[in-house]
């Protein structure tokens, strides 16, 4: 089951609280499932959901809270050709608008949401979230791209529900892509804690668990693809130093001050050795820095003996796309 299905499973079951609650979770999930209609000069509701437990709460509430009796019914082409579920007022579709502020007194559509809700109390302002969430929400995993959206049947109605996610402290954009609104929440904190306020808490749970499993996995990926880098630079500057040290004892030949002459060989014997392993080989141990600055005074009295002689310096024996040291 995917977390977004995990998450409308979870909240359906949650109790808004007052009734007051309870119908703004109503009105929130009829206004963002597009519901009501107008066919044949009659105002129909009709209102699609994913899942056949969410259709049967909302009818539920409808007649618990207005009296209205709804009809339930399933759609095999419903979004993206999956089975959907709806619930259905012909004849009293006016009434259930005007009483949940989808419709003002002079009968005209409310294009976003009433504003006795978007300017009410915490739990209003959860239940409307919670509604456009069964009604019109998803939740992505974890990770770069991780999201909580919701689509919006108009700009109105996402701006709406911004100013909502704003009065519970929680940051949330409005979107317009490809012609649709959208709601978004993409900072950690701030899917978080929508997801705790909506009561997606099991939810939540798993999602910070998945998260954080995937982070540290990336961070030790990160880790490895670093050590995995410096380790080839430093094959690479060993066989390079390797190469040079070779060619300086060619031009110098027997005029390489002993000290200069011990670095060297220490180089050439232990290949694949880092400079402070080559200190911590050398009789008596010697820095890491000890060991470089012989070694570049060992090249650098090589090339200038090259120089003066015009033949190839040390850099002429490195071998062909290999970095320097």
């Amino acid at each position: 089951m995917s977390l977004t299905a995990q998450v409308k499973q979870e909240i359906a079951g949650v109790s808004p609280g007052t009734n007051q609650a309870r119908a703004a979770q109503v009105t929130s999930i009829l206004r963002f499932t597009g519901a009501l209609q107008m066919i044949s000069h009659r105002y129909i509701i009709e209102a699609e959901l994913d899942a056949e437990e969410l259709a049967l709460r909302l009818g539920r509430e409808i007649g618990a809270l207005y009296g209205i009796r709804a009809r339930l019914g399933r759609s095999s082409a419903g979004k993206q050709g999956q089975t959907s579920y709806f619930v259905r007022i012909i004849d009293q579709g006016d009434t259930l608008a005007r009483q949940t502020g989808l419709m003002d007194g002079r009968n005209r559509i409310v294009r976003g949401l009433p504003n006795r809700l978007t300017l009410g109390t915490a739990d209003l302002l959860a239940a409307i979230w919670r509604g456009a969430f069964i009604a019109a929400g998803t939740l992505s995993d974890p990770g770069r791209s991780a999201s909580l959206e919701i689509s919006c049947p108009n700009r109105e109605t996402a701006m709406a529900l911004v100013g909502s996610a704003g009065r519970l402290g929680i940051s949330a954009k409005a979107r317009e892509v490809r012609g649709v609104n959208r709601v978004v929440l993409r900072e950690v904190e701030a899917i978080n804690a929508m997801l705790a306020t909506i009561g997606a808490k099991q939810v939540l749970a798993e999602w910070e668990k998945l998260r954080q499993r995937r982070e540290t996995r990336a961070t030790a990926n990160r880790l490895v693809n670093f050590d995995d880098a410096n380790l080839r630079r430093s094959a690479r500057a060993a066989v390079t130093a390797c190469a040079r040290v070779e060619r300086a004892f060619e031009i110098l030949g027997e005029d390489i001050p002993e000290h200069l002459k011990y670095a060297g060989e220490l180089r050439l014997k232990f290949r694949e050795a880092s400079l402070d392993e080559l200190g911590q080989r050398a009789e008596p141990p010697m820095t890491k820095d000890a060991v470089a600055g012989r070694v570049r005074r060992l090249l650098s009295l090589a090339d200038r003996s090259a120089s003066d002689r015009g033949i190839p310096g040390t850099m002429e024996s490195v071998p062909e796309g290999e970095d320097l040291e």
